[in-house]
Protein backbone atom coordinates (compact mmCIF):
# COMPACT_ATOMS: atom_id res chain seq x y z
CA UNK A 1 0.00 0.00 0.00
CA UNK A 2 1.21 3.42 -1.18
CA UNK A 3 0.67 6.32 0.64
CA UNK A 4 -1.08 7.84 -2.23
CA UNK A 5 -3.38 5.00 -3.25
CA UNK A 6 -5.82 6.12 -4.72
CA UNK A 7 -5.22 9.63 -5.85
CA UNK A 8 -4.53 11.25 -9.05
CA UNK A 9 -1.82 13.74 -9.45
CA UNK A 10 -1.01 16.18 -11.72
CA UNK A 11 2.59 17.80 -12.87
CA UNK A 12 2.89 20.48 -15.34
CA UNK A 13 6.74 20.48 -17.23
CA UNK A 14 6.81 16.51 -16.17
CA UNK A 15 8.00 15.51 -19.65
CA UNK A 16 11.82 15.41 -18.12
CA UNK A 17 14.12 16.30 -15.66
CA UNK A 18 12.69 17.47 -11.85
CA UNK A 19 8.92 17.00 -13.39
CA UNK A 20 9.90 13.32 -14.56
CA UNK A 21 11.58 12.48 -10.60
CA UNK A 22 8.53 13.62 -9.30
CA UNK A 23 5.80 11.86 -11.75
CA UNK A 24 8.24 8.61 -10.79
CA UNK A 25 7.95 9.17 -7.20
CA UNK A 26 4.18 9.99 -7.36
CA UNK A 27 3.00 6.81 -8.97
CA UNK A 28 5.75 4.40 -6.39
CA UNK A 29 3.62 6.56 -4.09
CA UNK A 30 0.24 5.05 -5.22
CA UNK A 31 -0.56 7.89 -7.01
CA UNK A 32 -2.20 8.07 -11.06
CA UNK A 33 -0.82 10.81 -12.63
CA UNK A 34 -1.30 13.33 -15.51
CA UNK A 35 1.05 15.41 -17.54
CA UNK A 36 0.78 18.71 -18.96
CA UNK A 37 3.91 19.27 -21.01
CA UNK A 38 4.45 20.95 -24.85
CA UNK A 39 7.41 17.74 -24.53
CA UNK A 40 7.29 14.26 -25.58
CA UNK A 41 6.07 12.59 -22.21
CA UNK A 42 6.58 8.59 -23.59
CA UNK A 43 9.90 8.86 -20.74
CA UNK A 44 7.50 9.61 -18.36
CA UNK A 45 4.87 6.95 -19.04
CA UNK A 46 7.11 4.38 -19.07
CA UNK A 47 8.31 5.29 -15.10
CA UNK A 48 4.61 5.93 -14.16
CA UNK A 49 3.46 2.83 -15.76
CA UNK A 50 5.87 0.94 -14.69
CA UNK A 51 4.41 1.33 -11.16
CA UNK A 52 1.25 -0.23 -12.29
CA UNK A 53 0.07 3.46 -12.32
CA UNK A 54 -2.37 5.18 -15.04
CA UNK A 55 -0.75 8.01 -16.91
CA UNK A 56 -2.18 10.37 -18.87
CA UNK A 57 -0.35 13.52 -20.81
CA UNK A 58 -1.34 16.11 -23.06
CA UNK A 59 0.01 18.55 -24.93
CA UNK A 60 -0.32 21.75 -22.94
CA UNK A 61 0.84 25.44 -23.22
CA UNK A 62 0.49 25.96 -19.02
CA UNK A 63 0.34 30.04 -19.96
CA UNK A 64 -2.61 29.72 -22.27
CA UNK A 65 -6.34 29.79 -19.87
CA UNK A 66 -7.64 27.80 -23.25
CA UNK A 67 -5.08 25.03 -23.37
CA UNK A 68 -5.49 24.67 -19.68
CA UNK A 69 -9.10 24.09 -19.27
CA UNK A 70 -8.88 21.57 -21.92
CA UNK A 71 -6.28 19.76 -19.93
CA UNK A 72 -8.64 19.89 -17.13
CA UNK A 73 -11.07 18.25 -18.86
CA UNK A 74 -9.17 16.04 -20.48
CA UNK A 75 -7.72 14.70 -16.79
CA UNK A 76 -11.34 14.51 -15.34
CA UNK A 77 -12.23 12.63 -18.26
CA UNK A 78 -10.00 10.08 -17.99
CA UNK A 79 -8.90 9.88 -14.41
CA UNK A 80 -11.64 11.09 -12.57
CA UNK A 81 -10.29 14.14 -10.70
CA UNK A 82 -6.75 15.63 -9.87
CA UNK A 83 -6.45 15.76 -5.82
CA UNK A 84 -2.83 16.97 -6.25
CA UNK A 85 -1.00 19.64 -7.79
CA UNK A 86 2.61 20.01 -8.87
CA UNK A 87 3.60 23.19 -10.74
CA UNK A 88 7.16 22.26 -11.93
CA UNK A 89 6.70 24.18 -15.40
CA UNK A 90 9.42 26.94 -15.26
CA UNK A 91 11.94 28.74 -17.51
CA UNK A 92 15.05 30.35 -16.59
CA UNK A 93 16.88 31.97 -19.19
CA UNK A 94 20.01 34.48 -18.19
CA UNK A 95 19.90 38.18 -19.39
CA UNK A 96 21.05 40.99 -18.16
CA UNK A 97 18.49 43.75 -17.04
CA UNK A 98 20.59 45.86 -19.61
CA UNK A 99 19.35 43.71 -22.51
CA UNK A 100 16.05 42.81 -20.88
CA UNK A 101 12.49 43.67 -23.02
CA UNK A 102 9.40 43.94 -21.85
CA UNK A 103 8.40 40.70 -23.94
CA UNK A 104 11.33 39.02 -22.32
CA UNK A 105 9.65 40.17 -19.12
CA UNK A 106 5.98 38.93 -19.69
CA UNK A 107 7.01 35.41 -21.46
CA UNK A 108 9.03 34.34 -18.16
CA UNK A 109 6.02 35.70 -15.82
CA UNK A 110 3.90 33.66 -17.93
CA UNK A 111 5.90 30.43 -17.85
CA UNK A 112 6.72 31.12 -13.87
CA UNK A 113 3.82 32.75 -12.00
CA UNK A 114 0.67 33.00 -14.52
CA UNK A 115 0.91 29.29 -15.10
CA UNK A 116 0.24 28.28 -11.43
CA UNK A 117 -2.68 30.65 -11.34
CA UNK A 118 -3.84 29.12 -14.14
CA UNK A 119 -3.68 25.65 -13.22
CA UNK A 120 -4.90 26.10 -9.46
CA UNK A 121 -7.94 27.81 -11.10
CA UNK A 122 -8.70 25.04 -12.90
CA UNK A 123 -8.07 22.19 -10.28
CA UNK A 124 -8.58 23.86 -7.37
CA UNK A 125 -12.79 23.47 -7.40
CA UNK A 126 -12.21 20.12 -7.56
CA UNK A 127 -10.18 19.90 -4.60
CA UNK A 128 -12.78 21.72 -2.85
CA UNK A 129 -15.41 19.48 -4.10
CA UNK A 130 -13.38 16.32 -2.43
CA UNK A 131 -12.92 18.47 0.69
CA UNK A 132 -8.83 17.55 0.05
CA UNK A 133 -5.88 18.54 -1.85
CA UNK A 134 -2.45 19.42 -2.20
CA UNK A 135 -0.94 22.26 -3.83
CA UNK A 136 3.01 22.44 -4.64
CA UNK A 137 4.82 24.88 -6.34
CA UNK A 138 8.14 25.26 -7.44
CA UNK A 139 10.38 28.21 -6.31
CA UNK A 140 14.23 28.50 -6.37
CA UNK A 141 16.75 29.37 -3.82
CA UNK A 142 18.08 31.97 -6.25
CA UNK A 143 15.13 33.89 -4.18
CA UNK A 144 18.09 34.33 -1.14
CA UNK A 145 20.91 34.71 -3.47
CA UNK A 146 22.72 36.89 -5.34
CA UNK A 147 22.80 36.20 -8.95
CA UNK A 148 23.77 38.12 -12.22
CA UNK A 149 21.42 38.59 -15.57
CA UNK A 150 18.62 37.07 -13.34
CA UNK A 151 15.92 39.83 -12.16
CA UNK A 152 13.62 38.86 -14.18
CA UNK A 153 13.48 35.10 -12.90
CA UNK A 154 13.92 35.96 -9.40
CA UNK A 155 11.54 38.34 -9.45
CA UNK A 156 9.12 35.15 -10.63
CA UNK A 157 10.48 32.91 -7.76
CA UNK A 158 9.58 35.50 -5.05
CA UNK A 159 6.21 35.60 -6.53
CA UNK A 160 5.54 32.26 -5.90
CA UNK A 161 6.36 32.23 -2.63
CA UNK A 162 3.41 34.94 -2.59
CA UNK A 163 1.58 32.97 -4.29
CA UNK A 164 1.53 29.80 -2.11
CA UNK A 165 1.29 32.03 1.17
CA UNK A 166 -1.71 33.51 -0.13
CA UNK A 167 -3.50 30.41 -1.85
CA UNK A 168 -2.95 28.49 1.72
CA UNK A 169 -4.21 31.21 3.43
CA UNK A 170 -7.52 30.99 1.38
CA UNK A 171 -7.35 27.01 1.16
CA UNK A 172 -6.87 26.02 4.74
CA UNK A 173 -10.36 25.96 5.76
CA UNK A 174 -11.24 23.27 2.64
CA UNK A 175 -8.30 20.80 4.26
CA UNK A 176 -6.29 22.33 0.72
CA UNK A 177 -2.28 22.79 1.91
CA UNK A 178 -0.49 24.73 -0.64
CA UNK A 179 3.54 24.87 -0.41
CA UNK A 180 6.29 25.33 -2.01
CA UNK A 181 9.91 24.11 -2.90
CA UNK A 182 13.36 25.96 -3.67
CA UNK A 183 16.10 24.03 -4.95
CA UNK A 184 19.72 24.92 -6.03
CA UNK A 185 20.81 24.13 -9.11
CA UNK A 186 19.98 21.13 -10.42
CA UNK A 187 21.64 18.92 -12.91
CA UNK A 188 19.25 17.80 -15.51
CA UNK A 189 19.22 17.30 -19.61
CA UNK A 190 18.22 21.46 -19.67
CA UNK A 191 20.59 22.80 -17.11
CA UNK A 192 23.43 20.88 -19.02
CA UNK A 193 22.47 22.53 -22.30
CA UNK A 194 22.00 26.08 -20.58
CA UNK A 195 24.74 28.80 -19.31
CA UNK A 196 24.20 27.58 -16.20
CA UNK A 197 26.12 24.01 -16.76
CA UNK A 198 29.30 25.86 -15.64
CA UNK A 199 28.21 26.64 -12.65
CA UNK A 200 27.48 23.15 -10.88
CA UNK A 201 30.64 22.52 -8.99
CA UNK A 202 30.50 25.96 -7.93
CA UNK A 203 27.57 25.97 -6.46
CA UNK A 204 28.68 22.52 -4.87
CA UNK A 205 31.69 24.07 -3.08
CA UNK A 206 29.01 26.54 -1.23
CA UNK A 207 26.76 24.12 -0.02
CA UNK A 208 27.02 22.19 3.28
CA UNK A 209 26.48 18.53 1.47
CA UNK A 210 29.73 19.46 -1.19
CA UNK A 211 27.65 18.09 -4.14
CA UNK A 212 25.98 18.38 -6.98
CA UNK A 213 22.13 18.75 -7.09
CA UNK A 214 19.71 15.73 -8.76
CA UNK A 215 16.28 15.62 -9.53
CA UNK A 216 15.79 12.80 -6.59
CA UNK A 217 17.36 14.92 -3.85
CA UNK A 218 13.49 16.62 -4.23
CA UNK A 219 11.11 13.67 -4.29
CA UNK A 220 11.02 12.87 -0.83
CA UNK A 221 10.53 16.20 -0.24
CA UNK A 222 7.19 16.56 -2.57
CA UNK A 223 6.13 12.89 -1.03
CA UNK A 224 5.67 14.39 2.28
CA UNK A 225 4.23 17.48 1.49
CA UNK A 226 1.31 15.82 -0.52
CA UNK A 227 0.69 13.04 2.22
CA UNK A 228 -1.19 12.90 5.30
CA UNK A 229 2.08 13.48 7.50
CA UNK A 230 2.14 16.82 5.74
CA UNK A 231 -1.89 17.92 6.35
CA UNK A 232 -0.49 20.36 8.96
CA UNK A 233 2.07 22.13 6.87
CA UNK A 234 0.88 25.19 4.64
CA UNK A 235 1.83 28.28 3.07
CA UNK A 236 5.50 26.84 3.57
CA UNK A 237 8.30 27.34 1.39
CA UNK A 238 10.99 24.11 2.00
CA UNK A 239 14.71 25.60 0.66
CA UNK A 240 16.08 21.94 -0.26
CA UNK A 241 19.46 22.83 -1.29
CA UNK A 242 22.54 20.87 0.38
CA UNK A 243 22.68 23.68 2.77
CA UNK A 244 23.62 26.77 1.10
CA UNK A 245 20.67 29.28 2.11
CA UNK A 246 20.37 29.99 5.66
CA UNK A 247 16.98 31.79 5.56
Amino acid sequence: MGRLDGKVAVVTGGAAGIGQAFAARLAADGAHVAVADIGDCGGTRKSVEAQGRRFFSQRCDVTSPEQVEAFRSAVEAELGRADILVNNAGIFPLKPFDELTFDDWRTINAVNVDAMFLMAKAFVPGMKQAGWGRIVNMSSTVFWLNVDAYTHYITTKAAVIGFTRGLANELGRHSITVNAIAPSLVRNATTEASPLAGMFETIAGQQAIPRVQVPDDLTGTLSFLVSEDAAFVTGQTLVVDGGMVKN
